[in-house]
């Protein structure tokens, strides 16, 4: 028996819903992940878009069939934004708005009504190009994020290949062409978005949890008032970054950073005004310092600081730099003047421990010296 095409979409369109549903309540609710919930709104448009091309050859495809491509587009652009999700990566809403705005003014000049093709090269050519941004986004993921990023990534390349296939011969050949008709005819598309959503979902509970658990991470590694990195998790970072260099292959510098009379503030005006000052300086940090760089809150008003591949004249710019910046914001709010030590390493050489306590052998000059200057430690 062979199915038509209006069987085929009415079972994509039952498969979608049970999809939804299941995910929604399986998935989204338990996790609240960006990426799932995205996912749900994809499954909900691919399932309105696909039902809405039932009425084709009625009354209502004038509307109908511009309005269903347009929400496939915008279940493809979904798709993107959940992938997009897995990096904390927000997209603008005229990204999200742009795709199936542009493909439903195509099919509106394209004679809807009697051409069930309105707008096709349009629609195909947003479907390949959203499919390809979504296998773009899964494929910049670490090896080590997930192991299911590397299927899906292969699936949504293969159907944003097949979609930019479909454009050529329909550009080339025609929509009525024999060889469209039957290798990138509706009914084979059908068929095939069927098995990707499938193998899609199949993996998407595994990334939802992975998106989950990962934020879950972020928070027990988060200073909770300013959010840089607590004590425990900057030492394992810095341990790390240290391991992984060979001896002699890098240098680099580590800072501790004090805020000085502290403790006046609070007395003089409140915790709170002591709270603002310490997210001031997290904040002037978080300015100044490179993507390379590590950054968090050793304890109390004390802070450090690891800057890979620096000397002492670069490290002591960076430091110039926040406290540039933590000047400016004190005519807004009461900000101290900070100390610093600054201890120098070779990759290899030391220990992160080392390193902190050379720092704070330097802090400790700083302080002695009357505070509110840099101090570069010896070698050792």
């Amino acid at each position: 028996m062979v199915l038509d095409i209006a069987t085929l979409r009415i079972g994509f369109s039952v498969m979608a819903v049970i999809l939804v549903l299941l995910f929604y309540f399986s998935t989204y609710r338990s996790t609240r992940s960006p990426y799932s919930g995205w996912w749900c709104v994809a499954l909900l448009l691919f399932l309105t878009g696909s039902f809405l091309f039932l009425l084709d050859g009625t009354e209502h495809q004038a509307w109908a069939n511009p309005l269903g491509n347009a929400l496939l587009v915008a279940g493809a652009v979904s798709v993107w934004f959940a992938a997009r999700s897995l990096q904390a990566a927000n997209l603008p809403r005229w990204a999200f708005a742009a795709g199936p705005l542009v493909t439903a003014a195509a099919g509106l000049l394209d004679n809807p009504a009697t051409n069930v093709w309105a707008g096709g090269a349009v629609f195909l050519g947003a479907m390949g190009l959203g499919f390809g941004l979504v296998s773009r986004e899964l494929w910049r993921l670490s090896p080590e994020y997930s192991r299911a990023r590397t299927p899906m990534a292969a699936v949504a390349a293969a159907v944003s290949v097949y979609y930019l296939l479909r454009l050529a011969f329909f550009l080339l050949l025609g929509p009525d062409h024999p060889v469209f008709t039957a290798y990138f005819g509706s009914a084979i598309t059908t068929l095939i978005m069927m098995v990707m959503v499938v193998v899609v979902s199949y993996s998407m509970a595994g990334l939802s949890s992975e998106q989950q658990t990962r934020a879950l991470q972020e928070v027990a590694n988060a200073d909770g008032l300013t959010g840089l990195l607590n004590r425990a998790a900057f030492m394992a970072m810095a341990r790390r970054e240290l391991e992984r260099q060979r001896p002699g292959q890098l240098r680099g510098a580590l800072v501790l950073a004090d805020l000085d009379h502290f403790k006046a503030i609070n007395d003089n005006h409140g915790h709170a005004a002591g709270d603002v000052a310490l997210q001031v300086f997290a904040g002037a940090c978080r300015d100044s310092i490179r993507s390379t760089d590590l950054v968090g809150r050793y304890g109390g008003e004390e802070f450090i600081l690891l800057l890979p591949g620096v000397g002492a004249p670069n490290a002591t710019r960076i430091v110039d730099a926040i406290n540039q910046r933590l000047s400016a914001a004190g005519d807004a709010v009461p900000v101290p003047t900070v100390s610093y030590g600054i201890a120098l390493y070779d990759a290899g050489q030391d220990t992160v421990e080392e390193l902190v306590r050379r720092a704070d052998a330097a802090l400790y000059e700083a302080k002695s010296q009357g505070r509110n200057r840099i101090v570069v430690g010896r070698s050792e």
